[in-house]
């Protein structure tokens, strides 16, 4: 069988930058094997195949690939399946915002589609999520060790290191400086023998309310045991936790909030993702992440029948 597909530059305005997204928009058919072997011959961060659904007409069930295995949920492949749905025609555009809905494993996913000049522009899905914020982290030495940084570069004044969880740990790490944040190396060696693996955290959110691009209010960067020393992965599916630490902070009074937080710099496919959260100091916090993509290819794959 023959399958359409196209790659997204997500979380971008410009060609070559924010994420590689693969989206499949008419996946009837593929088996779960066949979806990984898929993501597996891309080789991008996520493959996303996409089905109908018995719902209403602009419902659509989701699956997400990485090149390892099936992922529940992850924020990137949203915004790029109704960015392609969208250009390709399968979802027709009748309003300056068109609403639709993507099942995925963990359930419905509420999403918008601004339109401009008849073409998709800006793309928001909303979760509300619920979190766990510990205070008990390691020291800032033991911080300092294993981000390669000096005790100095970490900020105390407005913020704090917590441990954040909405069902993934993150050690969210706050510094002063956006040179910080692109200058960090995790060193293993130092993260094995510090108190940090007591925490459960396989990544480190580190962030710097400095950056020297407009569009932005934070330059956020994951590190960790699992990811590459030169590695700046995507941060969209640390947002809910990032969101959750802002709003752990005294100063945050009840609102709602919009940043925009950018990830890697003109030299490492920089992305932009736009974050708005509804601040009412209460257990399930409403966030609402969103951002442009630009189409990059489209090809056919030839996908054989499973014997």
């Amino acid at each position: 069988m023959k399958y359409p597909y196209y790659i997204a530059d997500v979380f971008t305005k410009q060609i070559f930058n924010g994420a590689q997204i693969a989206v499949f928009p008419h996946a009837e058919g593929l088996s779960q094997q066949q979806m990984q072997l898929v993501a597996r011959e891309l080789n991008l961060s996520e493959t996303v195949f996409v089905f109908p659904s018995d719902k209403p007409i602009t419902t659509r069930v989701m699956r997400i690939f990485s090149p390892q295995a099936e992922i529940d949920f992850a924020g990137h492949p949203i915004i790029a399946a109704a960015f392609v749905l969208a250009s390709c025609g399968d979802i027709q555009l009748t309003a300056a915002i068109t609403p639709m809905v993507f099942e995925q494993n963990t359930g419905p996913v509420k999403v918008n589609i601004s339109v401009e000049n008849d073409q998709p522009s800006f793309v928001q899905f909303t979760r509300k999520v619920t979190s766990i914020i510990d205070r008990f982290t390691p020291s800032d030495e033991e911080l300092a060790s294993f981000l390669s940084i000096q005790p100095s570069e970490l900020d105390h004044k407005k913020y704090a290191t917590r441990l954040v969880s909405c069902g993934v740990p993150y050690l969210v790490v706050p510094v002063w400086q956006y040179e910080s944040v692109r200058a960090a190396k995790f060193n293993y060696a130092a993260w094995s023998q510090s108190s940090a693996p007591q925490t459960a955290a396989q990544e480190i959110l580190l962030f710097s309310p400095k950056t020297p691009f407009a569009d932005s209010d934070f330059n956020a960067r994951l590190l960790g045991p699992r990811i590459g020393m030169h590695e700046d992965p995507p941060v969209g599916n640390a947002m809910p936790a990032f969101a959750s630490y802002l709003c752990s902070f005294d100063f945050m009074k009840k609102g709602t909030y919009t940043f925009a937080v950018d990830r890697g710099d003109q030299n490492s496919r920089r992305s932009v993702l736009n974050l708005e959260m509804d601040h009412k100091g209460e257990y399930t916090l409403t966030i609402r992440v969103g951002g442009a993509a630009v189409m990059v290819a489209e090809g056919v794959m030839t996908i054989p029948a499973e014997e």
